[in-house]
């Protein structure tokens, strides 16, 4: 649990928390923080498996476009250590309630907390198409808010998995007047009269046949191959992949969750906090679309509302004494 230890990590886990935060990408460090400023006793349980780890940059948030997603944790982790918040390598693998919450690590050890923030994200299961997993955050890619401007005017390809994929189609185009919709396991008829009058008007081309691998030439992606034996030139492929939230914290607790098109969620009131009493989720693992800047600021809603929460529990238990 406590190898390859920074100077944000501590060695030895005593006693009980105020909060311990299970997840330390952007969510968890941002609660973290404002947790720190706030005075509280609090721990961070990071296993090392942020989402965006595959890509080289994020993008789209204001004074941090084009920074690397671990150069951006590990400010986040020095800023965090500022105000006496503790960090921990490890996996959280169960958690009970009896009065406190207690959160059972991977390596066995145990930690209590009075409040949890959970931000343990989800995770992205990508289509099974030789080439896809090795070159996804490069030149496989998913969102073009992510890298669409990177990409921007080459020849995209979508790689459709569901009738969804149409929507992703459509939104590419305004990045490139070259794109390619593969259907891939849709079929043709599938695709509603609408979706057919959009896609011409956007000027995508729909190619059925399933995709059976991609070509790669000096470690760049130059085109889509299909079961039939075609292919197409394509330097950018967009695909959808599957959310897996990692909800198995929340699950053990009982929370409520919700069904959604891209897996099932916590129900969250505005500041994050769940059915659960005393527990506050931020970031993927409260939804799909959150990005790096969603995700800071839901770990801050969240972490000043914990921290509301404690104040007021802590003044109407000394009245009631």
């Amino acid at each position: 649990m406590t190898q390859n230890v920074t100077p944000t990590e501590n060695k030895a886990l005593t006693g009980t928390y105020d909060v311990v935060v299970v997840g330390g990408g952007a969510a968890g460090l941002s609660a973290a923080l404002v947790l720190g400023r706030a005075r509280l006793r609090t721990l961070v349980v990071d296993a090392g498996e942020p989402r965006n780890a595959p890509s080289d940059h994020m993008q789209g948030y204001l004074t941090r476009d084009g920074m690397a997603p671990a150069e951006f944790l590990a400010l986040g982790r020095e800023e965090i250590a500022r105000y006496g918040v503790e960090l921990v390598r490890g996996r959280a693998v169960d958690v009970s309630r009896e009065g406190d919450f207690t959160v059972r690590l991977a390596g066995g050890d145990t930690v209590r907390a009075r409040r949890l923030i959970v931000t343990t994200g989800l995770r992205d299961e990508l289509p099974a198409v030789p080439g896809i997993a090795e070159r996804f955050g490069r030149d496989v890619l998913h969102c073009p808010f992510c890298h669409g401007w990177e990409v921007r005017d080459e020849r995209f390809g979508v790689l459709a998995t569901s009738p969804l994929s149409v929507h992703q189609a459509l939104m590419v185009s305004g990045w490139s007047d070259d794109v390619t919709l593969f259907l891939h396991t849709v079929a043709e008829r599938e695709l509603t009269d609408d979706d057919l009058r959009r896609l011409a008007a956007a000027g995508v081309k729909v190619v059925p046949g399933e995709v059976a691998g991609l070509r790669v030439e000096d470690d760049r992606l130059t085109g889509v191959r299909l079961a039939d034996g075609t292919a197409h030139d394509r330097s950018v492929l967009f695909v959808a992949p599957k959310a897996v939230p990692q909800t198995g914290l929340m699950e053990r607790l009982g929370a409520e969750l919700q069904e959604t098109p891209f897996g099932a969620y916590p129900v969250v009131d505005p500041t994050g906090r769940t059915s659960v009493p005393g527990v506050w989720t931020a970031g993927n693992a409260m939804g799909f679309a959150e990005q790096v800047v969603h995700a800071a600021s839901g770990g801050y809603r969240a972490a000043a509302a914990v921290v509301g929460d404690l104040i007021m529990s802590d003044l109407d238990a000394a009245i009631a004494g």
